[in-house]
């Protein structure tokens, strides 16, 4: 089946089998930022954006990106540095396995809700699974970033404040639709 869209405002044109997902698509082409963590559609580690909206690229088959816009991480590069500056210096990196699904959704969040509160940012969050954290310093990075100045791009100062809000474990995803 041909199959036309861009990738990361790339053109493409492939034909591929109607039962490619479009995570093992993107692997093999090599965007290394999409991963597979589970094959459940619970960790969001494949998560892409399919016209600006992120979703689990584990639960899209090709012929729905037919005619779409597909962004992954590697898209984003400048848009994502302020972000990973805010959680290397909140130390919410640790093995940086989820990252790219988690910045996929930030960016998103950053987009459609700077003024984000702690409710609306664990909604976001809530199919990006970490292992190594407890989530706490990804919500001071989140915050951080998002309370950063606009006008410069400027990151808040570090937070000292410890609490935290962990994403929701029972988030089911729509279609591969994160949120």
């Amino acid at each position: 089946m041909l199959v036309s869209f861009f990738i990361n405002d790339e053109y493409v044109s492939v034909d591929v089998r109607p039962d490619t997902r479009l995570l093992d698509f993107l692997r093999e082409r090599g965007y290394k930022s999409v991963k597979c963590g589970c094959e459940t559609t619970n960790c969001g580690l494949c998560t892409v954006w399919l016209d600006e909206t992120p979703v689990l690229s584990c639960a899209v088959y090709m012929p729905r990106v037919n005619g779409r816009r597909v962004t992954t991480l590697e898209g984003l590069r400048s848009e994502s540095a302020e972000f990973a500056r805010c959680m290397m210096e909140e130390g919410a990196e640790q093995c940086g396995f989820c990252s790219p699904g988690l910045v996929m959704n930030v960016l998103a969040l950053d987009r459609d809700h700077p003024d984000a509160d702690d409710e609306m940012i664990s909604r976001y969050l809530s199919g990006n699974l970490c292992r190594c954290t407890g989530y706490a310093s990804q919500l001071r990075a989140v915050r951080r970033f998002l309370a950063r100045d606009r006008a410069t791009g400027i990151a808040a100062p570090a937070s000292t404040e410890v609490t935290g809000v962990a994403p929701s474990a029972d988030a089911s995803a729509n279609e591969g639709e994160v949120r």
